[in-house]
């Protein structure tokens, strides 16, 4: 009978395991250090040579020279030129609404007519009291002229003719009075037809016709609207007030309606004046601009943006704003060569607007400037440079 193994002890498999454990450690840092070369460290300093031999990769544009205009932004609101509340000013049935809504109408022409019975027989009733008055007047000025000859004669008192006097003054300031009486009658009864005081455009009929109105309504029949041309009011920074007060000194002055997102034009206008004071809460100023709008492409209450053109100034030399590098001294570009070597230029930037800058110095006509790689370079890189032509959008490879 075979004697049962005895196992093997702990201790004996324990060493086993552990130079498993090591080789298995061991192979994971040398492969992790290896792939963290080759991500983080790069090629070899052969491979970096070679790919450097043809120089840095980088897009470059010419320096151009050209009248740049200069802007100012602001935010506004459009407003109808006249805005005008139609209300009825005497009391009475509304029969008629003559308008549509929507409508243009032009100045004079009939909206809306107010029953006109009681305010014709008001009129009537004084013209027939002035007539009445006129009657009265001449029997006592003939009365007068009778005592004045019978006091002449003897006949009639100086008292007599006083208070023949005095009766004649009192009928001609009745007549006066019942004449002014009938004048607003006349009033009156022209306010029952309600003509619109403007050119412009209905909004929507607020009552209907078959209402009692009244001159007291809050709420009146319609709201008329001119927006031919338009206004609009917006706001500037006051750093901007001797900007506007240098360029309305030397004329009109052009501005432009754009869409919310500035990408379109909505209409061309002028600046008409500058607010007559300057906001102590916002520090800002409101400036009107009118607009022509026969196409109506501005409806009051639009938000829009205001670009106004304050200057142009001429010849300037401008190059495209991502050109343009922010260092510690201030600003600088790259320029190529000849001989494809960058080199650092500090210049001194003037307006920025469309994604060109006008350069006041440090760029000539002609230079070629970097726009796109400038993040590889230093000052005496070698490049290899896609020369953008602005006219065309066009690009050429130059070796």
């Amino acid at each position: 009978m075979t004697a049962p193994q005895k196992p093997e002890p702990l201790g004996k498999r324990t060493p086993s395991i552990a130079l498993k454990l090591g080789i298995l450690c061991l192979v994971t840092v040398v492969c992790g250090a290896a792939i963290t070369n080759f991500l983080f460290v790069g090629p070899s300093h052969g491979e970096e040579a070679a790919s450097s031999s043809g120089g840095v990769p980088v897009s470059t544009v010419k320096a151009q020279l050209e009248d740049f205009p200069v802007y100012l932004d602001g935010l506004g609101t459009v407003q109808a030129l006249y805005t005008v509340a139609i209300k009825t000013r005497v009391d009475g049935e509304l029969q008629q609404v003559l308008f549509t809504e929507g409508q243009d109408v032009k100045k004079g022409d009939l909206l809306a007519v107010i029953d006109p019975r009681p305010y014709q027989a008001a009129l009537d009733q004084a013209v027939a009291k002035i007539q009445q008055d006129e009657a009265d007047l001449a029997n006592g000025q003939y009365l007068l002229a009778k005592d004045q000859k019978l006091a002449k004669q003897g006949v009639s008192t100086d008292e007599t003719v006083e208070m023949q006097q005095s009766q004649v003054n009192q009928l001609q300031a009745q007549l006066a009075q019942d004449q002014a009486a009938k004048e607003a009658a006349e009033i009156s009864l022209s306010y029952t037809n309600i003509r619109s005081p403007i050119d412009g455009r209905t909004g929507i009929r607020m009552i209907d016709a078959g209402n009692q109105v009244h001159a007291t309504d809050g709420t009146g029949i319609v709201t008329v609207t001119q927006t031919e041309p338009i206004s609009v009011i917006s706001t500037l920074r006051e750093d901007d007030l001797d900007e506007l007060r240098a360029a309305l000194r030397k004329g009109t002055v052009e501005v432009a309606a754009m869409s919310g997102d500035l990408a379109t034009k909505l209409a061309d206008g002028t600046l008409l004046l500058i607010d007559n004071e300057i906001d102590q809460d916002t520090g800002t100023l409101r400036v009107k601009s009118t607009f022509p709008n026969t196409d109506r492409s501005l409806w009051p209450g639009q938000f829009v943006n205001l670009r106004i053109l304050v200057a142009t100034i001429p010849k300037a030399i401008t190059v495209p704003s991502a050109a343009l590098q922010r260092g510690t001294d201030g600003y600088f570009v790259y320029v190529v060569d000849s001989n494809d070597l960058a080199s650092v230029r500090k210049v001194t930037p003037g307006p920025i607007r469309g994604g060109r800058a006008v350069i006041n110095s440090g760029v000539g006509v002609n230079d070629q400037v970097v726009t796109q790689g400038q993040y590889r370079l230093e000052d005496g890189t070698t490049v290899s440079q896609t020369i953008i032509v602005p006219s065309s959008n066009a690009t050429a490879e130059k070796d």
